[in-house]
């Protein structure tokens, strides 16, 4: 699983990606929320973790333009600064969940399990209702369509 997370507390940054890592996960590391905007530009995650306040943009304005690059993109928003006020304006962006900081590692790790699966049957449901819009399936229409206009049996 390959994880985003975008959070200016680098010494905290870096001792959660380091045992992440151990885990099994790959992690890129951001430290502010352009850095985070340009990594899911250049390459797709399955999950990001994103700190609510910091210097420049904010976890929110980041949080929604990730959804504009990466849509079935999850967001954990995580933050020091908790409030409903917060999570509130972060639910405008389905952020997937909001925890608070500090959070235990146990709790981050089974939410972004969550969000893993949550994306997974998006993506699932999404493929299925979309396989009538493979390549295929737009030559089978217009054939029939063809074959309606002309009066052409199969």
């Amino acid at each position: 699983m390959k994880l985003l997370f975008v959070d200016d507390e680098q010494t905290f940054l870096k001792y959660l990606s380091k045992r992440l890592v151990m885990d099994g996960y790959r992690v890129k590391t951001t430290f502010s929320g352009e850095e985070g905007v340009e990594a899911a530009a250049a390459e797709d995650f399955d999950v990001a973790v994103v700190d609510l306040k910091m210097p420049g943009i904010d976890g929110i304005e980041v949080q929604k333009r990730l959804k504009e690059l990466q849509p079935l993109l999850p967001c954990i928003v995580l933050t020091g600064y908790g409030s409903v006020e917060n999570a509130l304006e972060s639910g405008k962006y389905n952020a997937f969940k909001f925890l608070s900081k500090p959070v235990d590692y146990d709790t981050l790790v089974a939410t972004i399990k969550e969000a893993y699966d949550h994306r997974q049957k998006h993506e699932t449901a999404s493929s299925e209702s979309n396989h009538g819009s493979r390549p295929e399936g737009k030559v089978k229409k217009a054939f029939s369509k063809f074959r309606k206009l002309y009066g052409v049996n199969e």
